[in-house]
């Protein structure tokens, strides 16, 4: 029996990370999975678990490539942003892979704003709202200043996809929708690194950027199998869409992030939106897009919890909930808020919140959790909103965690009539458009 040709794609998530083979009509037909616990780095915060993540790529596609069953043909990458590997002259991390939520010293960011002509006038150039280390090429900053040791060894800094792309081909390069991804180093005007990139030495230290559909080979224990460059994860999971829609259309990629994408939305930021956390990407070709961002996923995380613990309930009870529409009216009509966001700010989208949460109000658990949904897709539709103005879309794809949840979409279908919301065909996303960027065809 003959093995199956397959494009093999590994999709790393900050919490999953996925192994996927896609057959030669882009169906999955193969999977795997782990979850790694964070290592703390020098400052003891939790940081990625790079050196345990690398040793269970290797192995598992080491042993993928020994399957009886299937034949790997191409090799990709699917990868959450904001997240920069720096390597030495030995090719050795030369530092920890540090986490986006990790402090940035406030006085050295208000001083490397200072430098840029302002905090404002820097993000609307670069179309990255401040975000500290997520605004991942602010890192090298971080690092050049606060880490001075860590920042004399680094030879060479990759964007997480084609860090994991070097792994296993040993070629350096960088790609448009890493560098994008609110990194702070893209200057949208001039379409080139902005110029604190060249005036603190950083740009030395950044690949060269080739497009996102070429093709390496991995090394030759590995295969001399095509392998591709890696692309940041909610770029890659609009390809799909790309290529099978022809009228215009918005995607919402939902996990830790909702990121809410119109491909048709080229206008640039106003100074609200990025108070309102929008920014825009870079596509596969360059090509700027506008997003916006809400932290649903930790947001929904952290209530369900307080909810499972208040009520006494099971891990996984909302997960058995259907949509009521007697129930979402009632929670509809209440007069005044009664949800206390603890990442989320409303009053950044004129919305108001409650002082703080006190989960007595309700009498039971779905009440409760209708309540805490009603108030998030508040500002869910908010900020699909913002992307939506000056090219307008008659259609909404939903992928992600959220697209199996029945009150989430359902909720949301009733606050903006004007939209068809579509749970997705597309499940794993990012890890399909990955493969779709090296496909056989």
């Amino acid at each position: 029996m003959s093995k199956i040709p397959v494009t093999a794609v590994f999709d790393i998530g900050r919490t999953n990370k996925k192994f996927f083979l896609f057959d030669e009509n882009l169906t999955e037909v193969y999977s795997s999975y782990i979850r790694l616990d964070p290592i703390p780095d020098e400052d003891n915060f939790p940081s990625e678990p790079l050196a345990p993540l690398e040793e269970w790529m290797l192995k598992t596609f080491k042993d993928a490539l020994k399957s009886s069953d299937y034949q790997i043909k191409r090799l990709n990458f699917s990868c959450h942003g904001a997240s920069f590997v720096h390597i030495d002259k030995n090719g050795i991390p030369a530092t920890p892979l540090y986490d986006y939520l990790k402090p940035f010293p406030e006085d050295l960011l208000n001083r490397f704003y200072e430098e840029n002509g302002g905090k404002m006038n820097f993000c609307r150039a670069t179309s990255s709202p401040p975000l500290a280390m997520l605004n991942s090429g602010l890192q090298l900053y971080f690092i050049k200043y606060a880490k001075p040791d860590f920042f004399k060894k680094i030879a060479h800094s990759f964007h997480f996809p084609q860090y994991l792309s070097f792994l296993f081909t040993g070629e350096m390069v960088s790609d448009y929708t890493s560098i994008g991804c609110h990194t702070g180093l893209w200057d949208y005007e001039a379409n080139d690194y902005h110029e604190w990139v060249n005036r603190e030495g950083i740009r030395k230290l950044l690949p060269p950027i080739v497009p996102g559909n070429t093709l390496l080979k991995t090394k030759p224990e590995l295969g001399n199998i095509p392998c591709g460059i890696g692309v940041h994860d909610s770029s890659s999971a609009l390809l799909p869409y790309i290529k099978q829609e022809k009228e215009p259309f918005a995607l919402l990629s939902t996990g830790t992030w909702a990121i809410c994408i119109n491909p048709s939305n080229k206008t640039k930021l106003t100074k609200k939106e990025l108070k309102r956390d929008c920014l825009q990407f870079l596509s596969i070709k360059g090509d700027p897009i506008k997003i916006s961002r809400l932290f649903i996923g930790e947001e929904h995380k952290y209530q369900v919890e307080k909810l499972y613990e208040h009520f006494q309930m099971p891990l996984g009870t909302y997960k058995k909930l259907k949509f009521s529409a007697t129930l979402f009216e009632k929670v509809r009509d209440h007069k005044g808020k009664r949800i206390h966001f603890h990442y989320l700010k409303p009053e950044d989208y004129g919305l108001a919140q409650a002082n703080e949460n006190d989960w007595s109000l309700f009498q039971e658990f779905n009440e409760a959790y209708y309540t805490f949904v009603h108030e998030l897709t508040d500002l869910q539709t908010a900020a699909i909103k913002l992307v939506l103005d000056n090219a307008p879309v008659g259609r909404l794809f939903i992928d992600g965690g959220f697209n199996a949840n029945d009150i989430f979409v359902e909720m949301l279908s009733k606050k903006l009539p004007e939209l068809t919301i579509i749970p997705s065909d597309f499940p794993n996303g990012s890890a399909l458009g990955a493969a779709m960027l090296v496909s056989m065809d």
